[in-house]
């Protein structure tokens, strides 16, 4: 990645965040190529990084959208994904978003439970439209990963067994408002280990021919996303044996597979990078002070999530520190007992990884304002999201004010 961040930092401030775009082609097109054997459609999963410009990039590429809310599914129309490479996942949609998601004319909402499916039904009928719906399946498979991003479990809020995604597509099948498109299975986020997505993927390809048997027809088989980065040191799963392992169990079988890549598009292509303010010692304890903050990039806190932080000076003067931001809480760091330089007023702080997951969380938490984020392409940079501003935060209040 060569970026001059010192560069971006006088000419945007700090903090900012700065993705890289030619990285994400890169990845978008490896994928892709894995699945040239097959019918296939990328899905992006939206929520990694809803910047409208990182969903346009990709729908430039041919990608469709992964949503999990009504206003994932507007931001990617609004950039041109057409409605048939849009799908609408989530365990709780409400019936306004049912309904806008039907008018819409999207490809498929991805149903979670039987009695979100009564819902679709009931909303379809009113519209006088037939729904086309896709079943998360929960195959009871061990992801291998954080379990605040694990899904594949019953113990996970997500999807359904295995029984009652039968009578749930037997259900579609005697209704006059819903038609089964696709199936869908997603086991977990930050997937290391090709073991468990071949069994779950197995699991459900038998029950796709299962459904056959009934003469259920499916059009789709949406294998979720969840491959994982490199943030240390892991060891990842190679995107050939990933779809290859796919392919073989849909041996036989002729239906569209679907993907859903988020992070493993993304999350290598972002920095934050934030500046020192100043140094403090309390006791023995070094404290590094920069001006990002949990509100800016939480999932250190959130998951303690490890990312890799480069402090951008030449100083050989290193000691075990907390780098820490300004935010009202104690669970406002960065890293803990982190062993970086000798730091001086305005020195840069680079924090990798930080393309997924990272933005998109971010809060106005302290009244702080969301920070800029810029593309690199072509090694040009540009804004795509502006630094907020006071005025921005409280536009929504100040009319209301007595």
């Amino acid at each position: 990645m060569n970026i001059d961040f010192k560069e971006l930092a006088n000419k945007y401030q700090t903090p900012y965040y700065v993705y890289d775009f030619d990285h994400i082609t890169g990845q978008y097109n490896e994928l892709k190529s894995a699945f040239k054997a097959r019918k296939s459609l990328l899905a992006y999963a939206v929520k990694a990084n809803s910047n409208l410009s990182v969903i346009k990039h990709l729908a430039d590429l041919g990608a469709g959208a992964d949503c999990v809310s009504i206003g994932e599914v507007k931001r990617a129309l609004k950039v041109g994904i057409v409605p048939y490479k849009i799908i609408f996942s989530g365990v709780g949609k409400i019936d306004e978003e049912i309904k806008e998601a039907l008018e819409l004319g999207i490809l498929m909402i991805n149903v979670e439970s039987a009695a979100e499916l009564d819902r679709v039904e009931a909303i379809a009928k009113e519209l006088g439209k037939v729904a086309r719906i896709s079943i998360r399946v929960n195959p009871n498979i061990d992801p291998q990963t954080h379990p605040y991003i694990s899904t594949g479990l019953h113990e996970n809020k997500f999807g359904v067994d295995i029984d009652t995604a039968k009578r749930m597509y037997i259900k579609c099948k005697n209704s006059e408002n819903l038609e089964p498109n696709g199936i869908h299975c997603h086991i977990g986020s930050q997937l290391t280990e090709l073991q468990p997505i071949k069994e779950s993927v197995k699991i459900v390809a038998d029950l796709v021919r299962n459904l056959a048997a009934l003469k259920i027809e499916l059009n789709f088989f949406d294998v979720g996303g969840g491959l994982g980065i490199v943030y240390d040191d892991e060891k990842l799963i190679d995107t050939n044996e990933y779809a290859q392992s796919i392919l073989e169990a849909l041996f036989g079988l002729d239906i569209t597979i679907i993907c859903e890549p988020g992070r493993f598009l993304v999350g290598n292509s972002g920095v934050f990078v934030t500046k020192v303010l100043y140094e403090k010692v309390n006791g023995e304890k070094r404290f590094v002070i920069v001006d990002g903050a949990m509100n800016d990039l939480i999932r250190p806190s959130l998951y303690n999530a490890y990312h890799k932080i480069e402090v951008l000076n030449d100083n050989e003067e290193h000691s075990d520190c907390n780098l820490v931001g300004p935010v009202c809480e104690s669970g406002d760091f960065f890293a803990k007992n982190i062993d970086l330089p000798k730091t001086e007023h305005n020195d840069l702080v680079a924090i990798y990884s930080a393309g997924a997951y990272c933005f998109t969380m971010a809060s106005n938490y302290n009244t702080r304002n969301k920070v800029a984020e810029i593309a690199i392409e072509g090694g040009e940079d540009r804004l795509i999201r502006k630094r907020e501003t006071f005025e921005d935060l409280i536009a929504l209040e100040e009319e209301y004010l007595k």
